[in-house]
């Protein structure tokens, strides 16, 4: 095994957007980082190299057995792994009226089935003297529902479905399996700056929430004490404020 005196944790998407504020907020509180990018190496080794410690490491998440694969490469390389954040997603449009076949089944492989199943890898295979920590990220549409992203909302309800299951089929009490559900915080789609600006403010608090407060969000989790199967709403009360469209589309009305 690598010998890293620091805890580790993989971040699956971890070289942009969100992924990039995680895996930067981890560096900096002292873990070594495992950025997982699909074509985006050049961030992904740009970003590493910001980092105390941190490596990169590439798989195509739309296949069945690379996720896997990765994951057993790196519980016998890391000595203390941690945690492992599911955050790399695709975000294809298609709506409630007509299920588009080719949307849903990328989104339902990637999005859900292959998170899953490198989190069942992780659980059964990382070692951590303090248990293990496997965190979804997911979205507020889970509590705030509409027609608009119809395949990508199912394939984030799969994967939600995922956490209070895991959570009861551990076999390590220290291990925790958690979500965190951002709400709207960057552009995304075919979005403009000037529309997200508008569109992300349409919560309760009036508060564009940022990639570092899902960030910190995931830092608080990877303590684990908080109870098993629970998942943590990052997205200034967005949920709780019906939308009968999706965001992006809110914007432009």
């Amino acid at each position: 095994m690598t010998r890293i005196d620091r805890p580790a944790v993989l971040v699956t998407g971890g070289a942009k957007r969100i992924g990039a504020a995680i895996s930067r907020a981890f560096g900096q509180a002292g873990w070594h980082v495992v950025i997982h990018y699909h074509q985006s190496h050049d961030q992904a080794q740009a970003l590493a190299a910001q980092l105390p410690s941190a490596e990169i490491i590439s798989c195509e998440l739309d296949d069945w057995e690379q996720g896997p694969a990765m994951i057993h490469a790196l519980a016998h390389k890391l000595a203390d792994w941690r945690v492992l954040i599911n955050c790399a997603g695709v975000f294809d449009l298609d709506a409630a009226q007509e299920l588009d076949p080719a949307v849903f089944e990328r989104a339902m492989q990637v999005n859900a089935a292959t998170p899953t199943r490198i989190g069942q890898t992780f659980l059964a295979h990382a070692k951590a003297p303090t248990g293990r920590r496997l965190i979804n990220i997911t979205d507020q549409k889970l509590l705030n529902p509409n027609p608009d992203f119809f395949s990508y909302t199912m394939s984030k309800h799969a994967l939600t479905a995922t956490v209070p299951m895991l959570s009861m089929a551990r076999d390590d009490s220290r291990d925790r399996i958690y979500a965190i559900a951002p709400g709207a915080i960057l552009a995304s789609h075919d979005q403009s700056e000037a529309e997200a600006e508008v569109s992300h403010r349409m919560n309760l608090l009036g508060r564009r929430a940022t990639p570092e407060d899902v960030a910190n969000a995931a830092l608080f989790l990877a303590d684990g004490w908080l109870a098993s199967g629970e998942t943590l709403y990052v997205d200034s009360g967005q949920h709780l404020t019906p939308q009968p469209r999706d965001v992006l589309f809110l914007a432009r009305e």
